[in-house]
């Protein structure tokens, strides 16, 4: 009888090694995988239009990089500050894991405000999304669509983190708020390196 209940046992089907927080961070790491095809896609795309084209202008002459050159190191800085807001957070000092994830928040609002002045200077000097002054009329497009898809990520980044500040509040134990904070890290870290992509590529190459 003892072999038979042995041998039951033994052909139970295991528990999946995947906890609801294990889940969340597969999540967020498939999303992400797929965003970064999308951005893959983009900056290809930027490349092989720009290897084509016998009237591609100078992007360094014609964007500068003074100004982006301050929103990359504030973009850099605010993973700084969403690693100190998670590692408060893991030594249970909600207070100070939430001013440093509102600190992130604010270099990504200060991120997006001056990509908006760029946008608006830009324009002005005539880059258009259909043309422009300097040469191919794809340069134009090529630059709002990729920075403005970036933007946008940003834009929903400070959302989310703002969300987040709001869920550590609503839980009084900061343990019951690390992993979300930490799937939210990894969303902010990745808009963060996707822009030295972006600003290295577009700008600088």
């Amino acid at each position: 009888m003892s072999a038979a209940t042995h041998a039951t046992h033994a052909v139970e089907p295991a528990e999946t090694p995947l906890t609801p927080e294990s889940w969340g961070k597969l999540g967020m790491w498939i999303f992400l995988a797929g965003d970064a095809v999308g951005f893959g896609t983009l900056l290809a795309g930027y490349g092989i239009m720009r290897a084509s084209s016998a009237d591609w202008p100078d992007p360094y002459a014609a964007l500068g990089i003074n100004l982006t050159a301050l929103m990359t190191f504030l973009l850099i800085c605010s993973s700084v500050t969403m690693v100190k807001a998670l590692e408060w957070l893991g030594k249970g000092d909600k207070r100070r894991a939430i001013n440093y994830l509102l600190f992130t928040a604010l270099g990504g609002t200060i991120f997006v405000s001056l990509q908006a002045y760029e946008w608006t200077h830009l324009i002005h000097r005539g880059l258009l999304i259909n043309g422009n002054p300097w040469g191919a009329a794809l340069f134009g497009t090529s630059f709002f669509l990729v920075t403005g898809f970036h933007g946008l990520h940003v834009t929903g980044g400070v959302i989310y983190l703002l969300s987040m500040v709001r869920w550590i509040l609503n839980r009084p134990d900061p343990a019951a708020s690390y992993n979300a904070v930490e799937i939210a890290g990894l969303y902010w870290h990745f808009v963060d390196l996707v822009w030295i992509m972006v600003f290295t590529f577009m700008y600088l190459l």
